[in-house]
């Protein structure tokens, strides 16, 4: 038998080790990011434009084809954060992005 500790689990209504339990939770809260094809998303990804935006505040337009590099995900399955030259805190959402 191992040393491990037991906790309860009051969802299921069992006792489980300690480190199942952790893994069951954080999976639990783990957001899961698509792109517009169906791609999951993850932190550090490339992704290209599907369409050209315009961008509020900037007064500048991405186009198409555009690639946005080192992605990251926000907890919102819509969004992704990146970083692009010339514009500070720019927000895409996933249905407009393809992974690269």
């Amino acid at each position: 038998m191992s040393d491990e500790d037991y906790v309860y689990d009051e969802e299921s209504g069992e006792w489980l080790p300690a480190s199942e339990l952790a893994a069951k939770q954080a999976a639990a809260n783990s957001v899961e990011v698509r792109d517009a094809v169906g791609n999951i998303l993850q932190d550090g990804d490339q992704v290209t434009l599907i369409k050209d935006l315009t961008v509020k505040g900037a007064g500048q337009t991405l186009k198409q084809g555009t690639l946005i590099k080192s992605i990251r995900l926000t907890g919102d399955p819509q969004e992704i954060d990146c970083k692009y030259e010339g514009i500070k805190g720019l927000v895409l959402r996933a249905e407009f992005v393809r992974k690269r």
